[in-house]
């Protein structure tokens, strides 16, 4: 039962799921196109994928939640804009957009994801996953990875109706585990692991995304990590 033992909600998508197709995808359709203009492919990347976050997250605090899904792909022109690009719909097309963003459907496993859960499911703790993604998309990551986890144990902001990092969103999954002896979350994203400290939960951020956890920005995490099982490892001991 929820209300019981020991859980660890997991952030899925750039926690357990890489970036690395959708960062592959933009280097075989533009990348010399994009160096030609001084544009990383990487940066514009993370630009796009950041405006697309920034934008979700606006449009959700002025009461309007959209799904990223349906942000995500609209921002491209506007990101090669920003990126310095003077005529982006003659520099790119539709279909390089399309490329790019059916990529992001692909995401693959994070090394260490399995070892990770493994280890916390052998030490007695319950998987759960938090998602701002849609249960379709975030869903077929987890399947086509092999990553297991059990559906009613798998949470999307799309059936709370607002997205992370919402107060009412942490509040709704921690309040599955009234009286549960341990409630940590972990995430690859320091706003989703501070939030959710911030919110309730025991915390654990793994540096495979951002590298740099910024402690002046976020705070203090109960867990930092290099990698996944080494969070995990981290977890256990501090229950112990």
């Amino acid at each position: 039962m929820a209300s019981t033992g020991k859980h660890v909600v997991f952030d899925i998508v750039g926690t357990c799921v890489s970036y690395d197709v959708f960062y592959e995808a933009i280097e075989e359709r533009m990348g010399d196109r994009l160096r030609s203009q001084g544009i990383k492919p990487q940066l514009f990347g993370y630009a796009w994928m950041e405006a697309g976050e920034r934008e979700c997250s606006y449009l959700d605090r002025s009461g309007r939640y959209v799904q990223f899904w349906k942000i995500f792909k609209p921002l491209f022109y506007r990101t090669l804009w920003m990126a310095g690009v003077q005529e982006p719909r003659d520099f790119a097309t539709d279909d390089d957009a399309e490329f790019v963003v059916a990529s992001y459907r692909r995401l693959k496993a994070r090394p260490g994801i399995h070892e990770c859960m493994s280890l916390l499911r052998e030490a007695g703790f319950t998987i759960w996953a938090l998602t701002s993604g849609d249960a379709e998309r975030v869903q077929g990551y987890l399947s086509s990875n092999g990553i297991e986890l059990a559906s009613e144990n798998f949470v999307t902001c799309d059936s709370i109706g607002v997205s992370k990092p919402a107060p009412e969103v942490y509040k709704h999954v921690l309040d599955k585990f009234a009286g549960a002896e341990q409630t940590w979350f972990a995430a690859a994203h320091m706003w989703d692991a501070s939030a959710a400290k911030h919110y309730g939960f025991k915390a654990a951020w793994c540096s495979v995304w951002e590298k740099e956890p910024a402690p002046e920005v976020f705070g203090d995490i109960d867990i930092l990590a290099d990698d996944l099982p080494t969070m995990a490892k981290g977890i256990i001991a501090a229950c112990q």
